[in-house]
């Protein structure tokens, strides 16, 4: 008897199909549901739903824990995380898509994108108010030129790693009382990447690794303006990797450094001022350098009295 049916209904499957049955039903929800076939958002929300039901159905651990404990079973360390619902599709369909050109080539399914590199980019008001290009050094990690992302020497140096079968990942199932723990670990030997290259073989420039770090001036231009973590995104500039299609983006959020003499408020300027008990009744003037450079002569309306605030 299994404690819930949310994943086998998913897939329109009952409970006690077989690895066959529940192959066949994610191919058909998948291809049904799929972005690059069904431009429906909703679609896209089935899409990712029925990727995690296969996910966890046709892994036998996984399954056992679904059955068991459910969903919060899985949650609390006994399914590992859940995997992007495009490379479960990948893999299932051998690494490419199965709509060929009619869809656009696949590319939703098929191109990976890296993920973003954030930056924090301290800015003060001045910069904020008149605008400024700011330059900004950081580390990128960029595919080995001398390999061309290989990590060897010579062609055909790298073999499947033995440890791992070439998954670049192994699975650690632990029993902690009535429930079963199973966790996904990066495998230690291949470093993740699934094929092991001899020390001899391995590439001089990148020792391999198949990256090499560069470091990269970025010109960041302030517009008249923005405001606190306002972002500027510089698209593709992120870390490269070859097994990653397409780079992620670099985000700079600016960062408003505090001012000693003014606030903003939205679009305005705030500045606190102490006045004696004479020049709230009398009247007063002052001058006050604007973040331009420019000097504004503060004056107080005859016979208005300021009060507290």
């Amino acid at each position: 008897m299994v404690k819930e049916t949310k994943y086998y209904d998913c897939l329109g499957v009952s409970p006690d199909a077989s690895e066959n049955d529940i192959k066949r039903a994610y191919k058909k929800t998948a291809l049904q549901y799929h972005p690059d076939k069904n431009p429906d958002p909703a679609a896209s929300e089935k899409f990712k739903e029925c990727s995690r039901a296969y996910e966890v159905l046709s892994d036998e651990q996984k399954r056992s824990v679904y059955d068991r404990f459910g969903e919060a079973g899985l949650e609390e360390g006994g399914g590992g995380p859940g995997m992007n619902p495009q490379d479960i599709f990948s893999q299932f369909f051998g690494g490419g898509s199965p709509f060929g050109g009619m869809f656009g080539g696949g590319k939703g399914g098929g191109e990976r994108k890296g993920k973003d590199v954030v930056h924090a980019l301290p800015v003060s008001l001045e910069e904020l108010y008149n605008g400024k290009t700011k330059k900004l050094s950081l580390n990128k990690q960029i595919i080995c030129k001398q390999c061309k992302g290989s990590g060897s020497k010579k062609e055909g140096a790298s073999s499947v790693c033995s440890d791992c079968k070439g998954a670049g990942v192994k699975m650690i199932v632990r029993q902690m009382g009535p429930m079963i723990q199973q966790m996904q670990t990066q495998c230690p030997s291949c470093k993740g990447e699934g094929t092991q290259i001899k020390e001899q073989d391995k590439c001089g420039g990148c020792s391999g690794n198949r990256v090499t770090q560069e470091k990269k001036i970025l010109e960041v231009h302030v517009e008249k303006g923005m405001r606190q973590n306002d972002k500027i995104t510089f698209n593709r500039e992120g870390d490269q990797h070859p097994d990653i299609k397409i780079p992620g983006d670099v985000v700079i959020v600016l960062q408003q450094k505090n001012h000693d003499r003014f606030e903003r408020s939205g679009q305005d300027l705030c500045m606190k001022k102490k006045v004696c008990l004479k020049q709230a009744l009398c009247g007063f003037e002052f001058p006050v350098q604007q973040l331009d450079g420019r000097t504004l002569l503060v004056k107080t309306q005859p016979r208005h009295v300021i009060e507290p605030g």
